[in-house]
């Protein structure tokens, strides 16, 4: 039987609203739930979870095979290490911890327990994304030569869901600001669309429109390893009505543009720019199934065929990880 039971760590905004629905629409099971707020536990109950107030009671839990971790990124390392040491298949949010020595961790815990273990970059698996991959392998755009990403928002101090305190905010539990919340994702898709990881960035932070300390944007310059230049420009700072998610991959035979595909949800647009006549090509896809629901079946799917597995790597993640501290200029 291929329905999973999860557990989840930390029932937040992201968690109820997109991660327990794609749980669901995979065909598997959410069994449990770990949070300290009693009434985030409540919230679990309500969508058929047993909630816990402590790590060690939902790790008992016999019918929970892989956990979601999403906490706030400080708390990452901890539940990692405490579920890995348990044999239990991980999911963890992006980015892999609040800080670089966290992130290591979490890798040697996973590798010397020799469980299954991914960071949740779900935009690996939007349709839209999975597309411009198969395109880039066919060779539709001939040699990339270029990836340019805007992935931003708007997170006001005052932002909440589900009640909950802004923690993206606080340097202390997530590590830094925009950089460190959205940068992850377009870093790693560089990755998954070209075939070659990122080797060299340097980046540009700004405090210019909120009233926190963390970054609320930056834009980032780097270089794959066969010579791929990408840009990433990440924001808490452009209001949310504004055009903000774009994904352009540029080839010496064409270019591949999509819009509204970054992101927790279904839907977007997918284009073929033709380089020799610039005519414009709408492309089809699955517009219903969003990242996260894809993201849990291949994960489940990895937990039952451990030859799908190679498709994920702590490694690569902590590559990723790296990356981002030396956009912060942290090493």
């Amino acid at each position: 039987m291929d329905g999973v039971g999860w557990g989840i760590v930390g029932y937040g905004w992201v968690a109820r609203d997109y991660m327990e629905p794609g749980i669901r629409a995979a065909g598997h099971r959410l069994v449990a739930v770990c949070d300290p707020d009693p009434t985030s536990r409540a919230a679990a109950e309500q969508a058929g979870a047993r909630g816990h107030a402590d790590l060690a009671s939902l790790i008992a839990e016999p019918e929970v095979e892989a956990v979601y971790v999403a906490t706030p990124n400080h708390l990452h390392r901890g539940a990692v290490e405490a579920l890995a040491a348990a044999g239990k298949a991980v999911l963890c949010e992006k980015p892999m911890a609040a800080t670089l020595a966290d992130a290591e961790a979490i890798a040697q815990a996973v590798e010397s327990q020799k469980i299954f273990y991914g960071t949740a970059f779900d935009q690996r698996h939007h349709p839209a994304h999975r597309m411009i991959r198969a395109q880039v392998e066919a060779g539709r755009l001939g040699t990339v030569t270029a990836v340019r990403i805007v992935y931003a928002c708007w997170l006001g101090r005052d932002w909440s869901e589900a009640g909950q305190p802004n923690w993206r905010i606080d340097a202390a539990q997530a590590g830094g600001g925009a950089l460190m919340d959205l940068a992850p994702h377009g870093i790693d898709l560089v990755d998954f669309l070209t075939g070659e990881p990122i080797t060299t960035i340097t980046a540009l932070t700004q405090i210019k429109a909120q009233d926190y300390a963390v970054d609320d944007g930056a834009l980032l310059i780097g270089q794959t390893a066969g010579g791929a230049l990408a840009s990433l420009h990440v924001a808490y700072n452009c209001p949310n009505a504004l055009p903000r998610r774009r994904l352009e991959v540029v080839g010496t035979k064409g270019m591949l543009v999509a819009e509204n595909t970054m992101g927790q949800t279904a839907g977007g647009s997918l284009t073929f720019i033709d380089g020799t006549s610039g005519r414009a090509e709408p492309m089809v896809f699955d517009t219903d199934s969003s990242p996260f629901t894809e993201q849990v079946r291949a994960f489940g799917s990895a937990l039952r065929r451990p030859e799908e597995r190679a498709a994920y790597a702590a490694s690569r993640d902590l590559h990723t990880m790296r990356l981002v501290a030396r956009a912060y200029g942290q090493g």
